[in-house]
């Protein structure tokens, strides 16, 4: 995996830190009327899973799902995907 890449070493992997992170978001905000203000220490327990932020999470998945399928080949001064 080169540097600066939000990949993941797998597919799998990468869904399983979505449903702990998107879940933790999701439980801090659905349980902070029940339990109160404590519950927002979901957030950077979330955020931590996802690595920064949701975008963040969604791009490494798309280059997760793309490794190894697009590969940039560039000949005569053009590059293209392919």
């Amino acid at each position: 995996m080169r540097e600066g890449s939000f990949a993941s070493a797998s597919v799998s992997r990468h869904v399983v830190r979505g449903v702990i992170g998107f879940g933790a978001v999701i439980a801090a905000v659905a349980l902070l009327p029940v339990f109160g203000w404590p519950t927002l220490v979901l957030v950077p327990l979330g955020m931590l899973a996802l690595r920064g932020c949701p975008v963040c999470w969604v791009l490494g998945l798309i280059e997760t799902i793309s490794r190894g399928r697009l590969r940039r080949e560039c000949a005569d001064g053009a590059c293209r995907l392919r």
